[in-house]
């Protein structure tokens, strides 16, 4: 188990550049050079993790070390790898008010928000690609962003993703297979998925348990990365339904930037924002929302580790998970607008400046695959100027 964590941890430092260059680091690291996995395990369970809601790279280090270590080795492999950002994010946060209203603090900040579009730009457009191949799926999408930008709600997000589960099923389920039909769930783990998930809301009483309620509502409903959490946590925390915080969109869009500067999951930012909800205990408050948005992930692989090729099999399924993943695009592409290009943009005193670098920065990002780590103290200091 230290063995684990001590390899995850070293991971956790150096893993900059998001969900699928941790994916390459892993591959590199665990199948090539320590053998702990053959490649074909490996592969099998990365379709697993990319099925499931929830931060597919972490994921993917949780299931890692589950097959080499049991549990424990699990948990081990999550604390490895989540804790460099945790603390870096942590740290952000307890800096957060000595900081905030000074000049060069908010230069930053609003560099930061700008970058925060350069990068939900460039996931658009490579969910797109990789989700919207069909006329059928682009139709999805297009309409998915379009209600949301009719309705922004966390409730019409949730009724996105169902109606987008059911026409993908029906319309774009695959040809059946001649694979196994038993499944071999292991129920007590989604009987706690389902439990906490309905059960937590009603029984959090008091500010800690309400921020972990919150992020493990997002943590269940992330399908598609770590980009769509971005969406689903403005909905929970900043939409109409929230409960009154200090939490501002400002604040959640530098936390969301900053995410983008750290090594490890860009889920750390729930880190970042439970710290900010929870001011009288920032420590508590980052451990509930940090632990709250991967538990679910966690637990589904737990459950379906050992089915998960049966229920893939099945046409109706395979054709939700299309559409859902189509779906998802469009709730990006809403965010893409609001609260992204209206607070980076539009509440820019020079917005066509602004305009300007994120489209050379989005050119660097994609086209010239200029590294993450590169851009991030550029935009910062485009925040002096813009």
């Amino acid at each position: 188990m230290l063995e684990v964590f001590w390899q995850f941890f070293k991971l956790g430092w150096i893993s900059f550049g998001g969900p699928a260059a941790h994916i390459g680091y892993f591959q590199r690291h665990f199948v090539q050079k320590l053998g702990w996995i053959p490649q074909d395990r490996f592969a099998s369970t990365l379709a697993l993790c990319q099925f499931l809601p929830g931060p597919a790279s972490s994921q993917l280090g949780f299931a890692l070390g589950y097959q080499r270590a049991g549990l424990f080795g699990a948990i081990a492999a999550f604390i490895g790898f989540t804790l460099p950002s945790f603390l870096l994010m942590l740290g952000l946060a307890l800096a957060g008010s000595a900081w905030a209203n000074q000049p060069a603090a908010l230069a930053i900040v609003t560099g930061l928000k700008l970058f925060a579009l350069v990068v939900v730009a460039d996931a658009v457009l490579s969910m797109a690609k990789q989700f919207c191949r069909q006329q059928s799926t682009l139709v999805i999408a297009v309409l998915s962003a379009a209600l949301l930008w009719l309705v922004p709600s966390l409730s019409m997000q949730c009724v996105v993703l169902v109606a987008a589960a059911v026409i993908g099923a029906f319309l774009l389920k695959a040809e059946p297979s001649e694979q196994p039909v038993s499944l071999g769930i292991n129920w007590p783990f989604m009987v706690v998925f389902f439990g906490l998930l309905f059960v937590m809301p009603l029984l959090s009483l008091t500010d800690t348990a309400a921020i972990f309620a919150d992020f493990y509502q997002a943590g269940s409903l992330v399908f598609g990365g770590g980009h769509v959490v971005l969406p689903l946590l403005e909905g929970i925390l900043l939409g109409e339904a929230a409960q009154p915080s200090a939490l501002s969109q400002d604040v959640f869009l530098t936390g969301y930037g900053a995410a983008q500067a750290m090594p490890g999951p860009m889920f750390s930012l729930a880190s970042f924002l439970g710290a900010e909800l929870h001011p009288s205990a920032p420590v508590w408050g980052a451990l509930a929302a940090t632990f709250g948005i991967f538990l679910p992930g966690f637990l589904l692989i737990l459950a379906l580790q050992n089915s998960w090729h049966a229920l893939a099999a099945r046409p109706l399924m395979a054709g939700s998970v299309r559409g859902i993943n189509a779906a998802v695009v469009g709730l990006l592409l809403s965010a893409l607008y609001q609260p992204v290009f209206v607070s980076s943009i539009s509440a820019s005193p020079n917005g066509a400046a602004a305009l300007a670098a994120a489209a050379l920065g989005l050119l660097a990002l994609r086209t010239l695959r200029c590294p993450v780590i590169v851009l991030i103290p550029v935009f910062m200091l485009l925040g002096f100027w813009i």
